[in-house]
C-alpha cells in the first residue's frame, strides 16, 4: 500500500485515525529528554510497562504510522530522518 492509499484509507474511516493510548505513550517517552544512562530505560519499564526492547519495536513500527505522523509530526520527522540516516551508513 503507498503512502497516497494509506492515507487514503485513514481518511475515509476517522475512527481509525486515532493512535491508542499506549502509542500515544510511546511518542511522549520518545519526545522526552532524559537526564542521564538508564533514566530512559527505566521510564518505559515504570511509564509503559514494557521492556526496553519491546518498545523499541513499538516506536519503529510507529515511526511509518501515518497516524503517528499527524498526531505528532516533529518526533516522528526527526526519528525518520535518525533512521534514513543510520541506514544510509550502512
Amino acid at each position: 500500500m503507498s503512502d497516497d492509499e494509506a492515507t487514503e484509507a485513514l481518511q475515509a474511516n476517522p475512527a481509525r485515525n486515532v493512535l491508542s493510548e499506549r502509542d500515544r505513550a510511546v511518542l511522549a517517552v520518545e519526545r522526552t529528554s532524559w537526564p542521564g544512562p538508564g533514566a530512559k530505560e527505566r521510564a518505559i519499564r515504570e511509564q509503559l510497562g514494557i521492556s526496553p526492547v519491546r518498545y523499541y519495536q513499538l516506536l519503529n513500527a510507529l515511526i511509518d504510522d501515518e497516524r503517528a505522523l499527524a498526531h505528532d509530526p516533529v518526533t516522528v520527522n526527526r526519528l525518520r530522518r535518525v533512521r534514513d540516516e543510520r541506514r544510509s551508513r550502512r
